[in-house]
């Protein structure tokens, strides 16, 4: 037997379907259809001003947290970020929901046996003669039937968190991707994304698999538990959050390249953890489906997941593609409201063309921003690229902080919550042995190739940082039908809040400990300088050969194209293409040459050399990064290795370019050549 909670839809005519007749006696007050309005506009008002307070606790709630914020940041505490602050406020929250606050059901409620296969979508009742449509919310249990009606009020929709909330948040992560320290990290970031994250899944959930088999011998287990279900718990505990120490790591500057592998790691990890998570679902063997291994549904289930994720990945790029196109041959930008607003739409209607495609929404608003921040941005005006990054960053913060004090109000107002001590540490050290298990065995490997090495603290700091978060409490809620996936939701919240609180305050002793430098300028570490006899080598040389080749055919062809920046065509195509490339040009690129703007690397040597005058010294860096001190024509005789020091510290110095291509690095707030001049430091 199972109870289900209905929500009145309306009146409505006689169906021809199946429906339920309730038939009684007829009484004055019931006949007269007057009184009944009346009553029906009353129950309307309440449940208004119901809804009205429900809404009122989650604004106070955030108000409280922005004002703790300023308060902690005033003062400069680190040792618990804005993401734990609003999940304690929503733990307080939560418990004077649960026990000092009582609202009753309304007495009216009529509680209905019928025998059916399934849960029906809507239910028509006859009541005397008049038709009304309920809607199901979801199943309870019985001894939930008499609960405080605040607790169900605000318990919101899963389908709120997926649609509403969480398309803001990823956007954002790919909109604001610092892509010259992405792309110079990209393969070790694809390996600890892909790689890593299936690896940490089937490790969590073979390791959760043998804790289920304990609990059934021991006889700690109340329901059905399958190795599929294991795997979903591997899969949605895999996706990593580390809000709090990235937050950290950029109010104190942490090692550019440390903060570029764990941002980029979060951000593509938690498309593959949902995509992942998707596929298991889709496991489905022939038969009676008893969950066991079959070949073919394994390769089903691989089938499913390349086939998602590449179509999910297409449809974001397409988007971001056709955004640029639209603000590139129209002149919205002299109207700025409207071309903030056509940006907003296209950016958001990514996720949910995704998902009525049967793809993951996910993945195609994340590729998204990063297509919109690639090419798009360029074409919009100075007021619309400010409005964008604003609005963007704002929903946010708002989206995160609603999501984890949601996190702690649930902890107490979620009625169906199954804890088991075994399954809880299982749980605990399984996901510790599988962030091991992704980030040491990957970096040695990734070590053999890199020639900026994966120094082993930074590795510490990673395994560290491995919090869980937003998607991780998404994915958990968004099924919890089944007396596994109640148990696997509860267990997800403690992993929650433990990583939150112990691992993100603790990020800034472990920093010390580690001693991993802070301070660092991302613009002095990445230019060209000559430190201890050495010089360190351009973002182009440590970058894959494949992104070098990217980005030279999107420098020549695909920005001239869809933005306002890069060369003209007619500099790039061949001669006989000169009528198209005049056509595809903008007029911004003949007059100016097309400046880039937010490009993709620091310093680009291509097929030439570098020399660096300073007084009688010439410096010639070529294109392999090597180079070599001679005098200069008219200079007097050979320099010391003294005299190059001195001209380096105190020195005029003046860069001389020879066939080659110098790309100077470019900031988030697109400043121009001649402000980039000072951020060369020789």
């Amino acid at each position: 037997k199972q109870l289900a909670v209905l929500s009145y839809s309306g009146t409505i005519p006689p169906p021809s379907g199946i429906y339920i007749s309730l038939c009684r006696a007829q009484s004055p007050q019931e006949t007269d259809s007057a009184m009944e309005n009346i009553v029906t506009e009353k129950k309307a008002e309440e449940s208004h001003r119901q809804d009205s307070a429900d809404l009122l606790i989650f604004i106070m709630l955030l108000t409280l947290t922005i004002l703790t914020i300023w308060l902690f940041k005033h003062r400069r505490f680190r040792f618990l970020h804005e993401t734990g602050l609003a999940m304690i406020y929503g733990l307080i929250v939560g418990v004077i929901l649960r026990y000092g606050v009582h609202v009753p059901r309304d007495v009216s409620n009529v509680t209905m046996s019928c025998h059916v296969n399934a849960s029906p979508a809507t239910l028509l009742v006859n009541v005397s003669n008049r038709f009304y449509e309920y809607t199901l919310k979801g199943e309870i249990r019985g001894d939930d039937v008499q609960d405080n009606e605040m607790l169900r009020k605000v318990t919101f929709d899963p389908e709120v968190f997926f649609n509403i909330l969480l398309p803001p948040i990823i956007f954002h992560a790919g909109y604001s991707l610092k892509r010259r320290h992405f792309f110079r990290n990209m393969g070790s970031i694809l390996a600890y994304a892909f790689m890593g994250t299936v690896v940490s899944c089937f490790f969590i959930g073979l390791l959760m698999y043998g804790c289920v088999v304990l609990m059934k011998y021991l006889q700690q287990l109340d329901g059905e538990f399958f190795f599929t279900d294991c795997l979903f718990f591997g899969a949605i505990v895999s996706a990593t959050d580390p809000v709090t120490v990235l937050a950290i790591f950029n109010e104190l500057q942490v090692d550019v390249d440390l903060y570029a592998l764990l941002f980029g790691e979060s951000v593509l990890n938690d498309a593959v953890a949902l995509v992942l998570s998707s596929s298991i679902v889709a496991y489905q063997p022939e038969g009676d489906n008893s969950h066991t291994f079959e070949v073919m549904a394994m390769l089903k289930s691989f089938g499913v997941f390349l086939g998602v994720f590449s179509g999910s990945f297409a449809l974001g790029v397409v988007t971001g593609v056709v955004t640029a196109l639209i603000s590139f041959f129209t002149k919205l930008r002299d109207f700025q409201l409207l071309e903030t607003a056509l940006f907003f739409l296209m950016s958001w209607s990514t996720f949910l063309l995704a998902e009525a495609c049967g793809f993951t929404g996910v993945v195609a608003v994340l590729f998204c921003g990063i297509t919109q921040a690639h090419y798009t941005f360029n074409n919009l005006s100075p007021e619309s690229q400010d409005r964008t990054k604003q609005l963007f960053e704002l929903l946010n913060f708002l989206a995160e902080n609603f999501i984890f004090s949601y996190m702690g109000l649930t902890l107490f107002t979620f009625h169906s919550h199954v804890f088991n001590p075994m399954f809880i540490v299982g749980a605990f050290i399984a996901v510790f042995l599988g962030r091991a298990a992704n980030i040491y065995p990957l970096s040695f490997l990734l070590n053999l190739g890199r020639r900026n090495k994966i120094r082993s603290n930074f590795q510490h700091m990673m395994m560290f940082a491995g919090l869980r978060g937003a998607m991780t409490f998404a994915l958990a809620i968004r099924d919890t039908a089944t007396y596994a996936r109640q148990m696997m939701f509860s267990t997800t919240l403690l992993i929650v809040f433990f990583t939150v609180w112990v691992c993100g305050g603790g990020t800034t002793q472990m920093l010390s400990c580690q001693r991993i430098r802070v301070g660092v300028d991302s613009d002095q570490d990445n230019s060209v300088s000559i430190m201890d006899g050495t010089e360190r080598r351009s973002t182009k040389q440590e970058s894959a050969w494949l992104f070098r080749i990217w980005y030279n055919f999107d420098h020549n062809y695909l920005k001239p194209i869809l933005t306002h920046s890069g060369p003209p065509l007619t500099a790039t195509l061949p001669p006989c293409c000169g009528p198209l490339a005049r056509f595809l040009t903008s007029p911004q690129a003949f007059e100016n040459e097309g400046p880039l703007k937010d490009d993709d690397s620091d310093l680009i040597l291509t097929d030439g050399e570098i020399n660096l005058s300073y007084g009688d010294i010439t410096v010639s860096t070529d294109a392999t990064g090597a180079h070599s001190a001679f005098p200069s024509a008219g200079g007097a005789g050979a320099a010391t290795s003294d005299d190059l020091d001195k001209e380096l510290a105190y020195g005029d110095h003046e860069l001389v370019m020879r066939g080659t291509r110098l790309v100077l690095p470019m900031d988030d707030s697109e400043p121009s050549i001649t402000e980039l001049q000072p951020h060369i430091r020789m």
